[in-house]
């Protein structure tokens, strides 16, 4: 099921889970030197009454300062998930789990 993201007297706007995996996905590679995992590596979207807690698990280029990218990849997801699907994001946890050569 579609998380809603705005509801009222004419009807709901909902956003599909591939369509929201594809604004983090693009907000996380936006960032230079950082990239998001796949397959094993769960990436968790919860959303409820308008606002957004993320888990994401990164690679990220190796030399860059591993904090510095980390805070760019909250501060894109959520600028992104504010941008494009009005939701408030109360927390972006990042875990940097491989180091791209």
């Amino acid at each position: 099921m579609s998380p809603v993201l705005a509801e009222d007297g004419s009807g709901s706007v909902s956003i599909a889970d591939a369509a929201l995996a594809q604004v983090v996905t693009q907000a996380v590679e936006s960032v230079d030197g950082a990239r998001l995992l796949g397959g094993r590596h769960k990436s968790e979207l919860e959303l409820a009454n308008g606002r957004a807690r993320l888990s994401l698990t990164l690679a990220v280029a190796y030399g860059r300062v591993l904090p510095d990218v980390a805070r760019a990849v909250q501060e894109r997801v959520a600028e992104a998930l504010r941008g494009m699907c009005g939701v408030e994001v109360s927390a972006v946890d990042v875990t940097v789990e491989e180091l791209d050569r």
